[in-house]
């Protein structure tokens, strides 16, 4: 029973311990653009890093499967952060018509999310082939969103 209980403060401290940063972090707007453009990094950094892996001829598997496990932890991260208030905000890539359009803003980046979980599942099985096909419907899904939301630069 100890095991149990310690377990659910355990659970319930770490939750809060989570929950209070996350708001904090966006008390000012121009930590919420860090915040985003800084997922939004991670993410391609490791998108990077499958790309590569793919490029050669003998794949490293563990590189692949840690690089899309990272990318679907991440995958959320940077859509709690395109607040009201943030449009004109420092240099970002975001066009205006993240807010005036967001819900196909939202509903893009939804699409891209069910892409790397796509993506994560098939590095797992290690199927090179299924990662490709995966790795280039993610890769569609990205720039489906960043043709109409994302400045070119």
């Amino acid at each position: 029973m100890k095991g149990k209980s310690f377990l659910a403060l355990f659970v319930g401290v770490s939750s809060l311990v989570c929950a209070f940063p996350s708001a904090a972090q966006f008390a000012k707007p121009e930590a919420a653009v860090e915040y985003r453009q800084s997922a939004l990094y991670l993410m391609g950094n490791h998108f990077g890093r499958i790309k590569a892996q793919l490029d050669v001829s003998k794949p490293d598997l563990d590189v692949i499967r840690s690089s899309a496990a990272l990318i679907d932890v991440l995958k959320t991260l940077p859509f709690e952060a395109f607040l009201p208030g943030t449009e004109d905000i420092g240099d970002t890539a975001a066009k205006p018509e993240v807010w005036t359009d967001n819900e196909r803003f939202k509903k893009l980046a939804h699409e891209m999310q069910d892409k790397v979980s796509a993506l994560n599942a098939a590095a797992k099985s290690g199927d090179v082939g299924a990662i490709r096909t995966a790795f280039g419907e993610t890769g569609k899904a990205c720039k489906n969103c960043h043709e109409d939301f994302r400045k070119k630069r």
